[in-house]
């Protein structure tokens, strides 16, 4: 059997949040782990409410069967000076949302090579914590690369921390995250992106769905459980408002410093 080449970025940061989450106490409750391959490409297709989700997941990975997971990143989290060292360091790829062209091609030759990409279809951090519309970009990888999408659902790790609210070491402590594995599912490359990639928000939702009503913590009435099952976090509709709204704001601002 192949070593694989070691990377010290990578154990660095593995091992900082394994030291980290059990210091928290956190809970795996894994379904479907029997889903992660081994070895070979292949396209994770997470839900995204927490900014420690890519964590979370490779934590849960890594504790299986060791395996790297090359995230695709927002370029600008590369541009921050530690962050960016630690995200190059970790063999991660900088996506540029402007032109991503770059950013597909370094994943298609990753995937062609073995690695697990990990990707974010919803493109940014969902607060109203159910699954949005999903971009094109993870089935049009996986059916040029000829590797499988795993759809992958995370519940719970958006306690910890997510967009408008204070992390509380108090509130994350102890804290379940649960990780609902969906079965591995090729992509012909004549199928239509669109119709294949509504497919896979479907069975993305289905997991979520089975997580959340499995779930050891009431959400009742909680800014972390969306509204239809009975908490008090944004609509879908609210939180598409107050998206756009952000990135407005965003677009202004950068539009005034560079004036």
């Amino acid at each position: 059997m192949r070593t694989r080449p070691s990377e010290p970025v990578y154990s660095t940061a593995i091992a900082a949040g394994r030291l980290l989450f059990g210091g928290l106490g956190l809970k795996q409750i894994v379904t479907g782990a029997e889903n992660i391959p081994a070895t070979g490409g292949a396209v994770l297709a997470i839900t995204h409410f927490g900014y420690m989700d890519f964590a979370l997941t490779e934590w849960m990975i890594w504790g299986r069967n060791r395996r790297r997971v090359r995230f695709l990143a927002k370029k600008g989290a590369f541009d921050k000076p530690v962050v960016g060292w630690l995200l190059r360091g970790m063999r991660h790829i900088s996506v540029d949302m402007k032109a991503g062209a770059e950013a597909f091609s370094q994943a298609i030759v990753a995937l062609k090579a073995g690695e697990m990409l990990g990707v974010f279809p919803e493109a940014g951090v969902n607060t109203s914590f159910t699954v949005r519309e999903l971009k094109t970009g993870t089935i049009r990888m996986a059916a040029e690369a000829g590797v499988p999408v795993i759809p992958i659902a995370v519940w719970g790790g958006h306690r910890l921390l997510t967009k408008g609210r204070k992390p509380s070491l108090r509130e994350a402590f102890r804290t379940p995250v649960s990780f609902a594995v969906g079965e591995a599912f090729l992509v012909d490359a004549d199928v239509d992106a669109k119709e294949s990639t509504l497919m896979l928000r479907s069975t993305m939702q289905s997991l979520l769905d089975s997580a959340q009503a499995a779930y050891p913590v009431d959400g009742k009435g909680a800014w972390w459980q969306p509204v239809h099952l009975g908490g008090t976090a944004p609509t879908p509709a609210e939180a598409a408002t107050a998206e756009a709204e952000r990135q407005r704001r965003k677009a202004l601002a950068a539009e005034a410093n560079s004036k």
